[in-house]
């Protein structure tokens, strides 16, 4: 995939996807009476899973659900997501609306944002509800890796608008990407050679969702955005503490990183 990007014939990312795509043979789940049609909400396509009624329940839960991936790679039609929301509908007898937002490189951050915001206000108004027989008091947005960065940041924005008449009643990330502040916390340092996300990998979906410069990753490795003298992470040092909101099972023996002299310009090039 890299040497094709290097011969300039394709991104290796659009490679990657394409094979991820091609050789994708896992077996469907079946799941009896799940119905699965494809839409488009608010111009962005996703994937409906609707559960039969059960008896006199009129009402189903709701999940929106938002694929990993590093922002990149895979589908809501791929069947590992797939298989995953046939499940959660029929186990939780809940409508699930997966979201195929537009991957890197096609557009860059906050267009995957945007997307998934707009697919889940679209599905939150009460006559698209109602459509899907959307019980409106039990609705959970959820999403995986990169995708749980993206529910995260939905369920953020959904808080501060006044003017919804329905909002989620619940947020279920699964191990979500929260931050570029760090990338030498314990699970960083424990897992930097572990496949198949070693952590510079991980830096590399992070410049390729902000549209950076590969030229960067080593000094990300190394917290040189966040150093002391960089003035606009020290807000965020305190929160992201993890040598005292992390317990001692997680610390274990590692220690911080923690940079005295860094590079500030980075985060006007991210």
């Amino acid at each position: 995939c890299h040497l094709i990007h290097y011969l300039r014939l394709s991104h290796h990312l659009i490679v990657l996807n394409y094979l991820i795509c091609t050789f994708d043979k896992l077996q469907d789940v079946s799941s009896e009476g799940i119905k699965i049609t494809d839409a488009v909400f608010d111009g962005v396509e996703v994937r409906v899973f609707e559960p039969p009624a059960k008896g006199d329940e009129s009402l189903k839960r709701g999940v929106v659900y938002i694929h990993g991936g590093g922002w990149a790679l895979a589908s809501a039609r791929i069947s590992l997501y797939n298989n995953l929301c046939r499940i959660m509908a029929e186990s939780l007898n809940a409508v699930v609306v997966s979201i195929e937002y537009r991957l890197v490189p096609k557009v860059r951050f906050p267009e995957q944002y945007h997307d998934a915001l707009r697919a889940t206000k679209h599905f939150l108004q009460p006559d698209v509800l109602a459509e899907y027989s959307v019980d409106p008091s039990r609705i959970a947005i959820s999403g995986d890796s990169a995708g749980g960065n993206l529910a995260a940041a939905v369920c953020q924005q959904l808080s501060k608008e006044e003017d919804l008449a329905v909002r989620p009643k619940l947020q279920a990330l699964i191990y979500p990407v929260l931050q570029a502040f760090d990338f030498n916390t314990p699970s960083y340092q424990q897992n930097m050679n572990v496949p198949v996300l070693p952590r510079h990998v991980m830096v590399n979906y992070w410049i390729d969702y902000l549209n950076g410069s590969y030229d960067l990753a080593r000094e990300l490795l190394v917290n040189n955005h966040t150093a002391l003298n960089v003035g606009r992470a020290l807000s965020f040092r305190a929160r992201l503490n993890w040598t005292a909101l992390l317990p001692p099972s997680f610390r274990k023996n590692y220690e911080p990183v923690v940079q005295t002299t860094g590079t500030a310009a980075i985060v006007e090039q991210l």
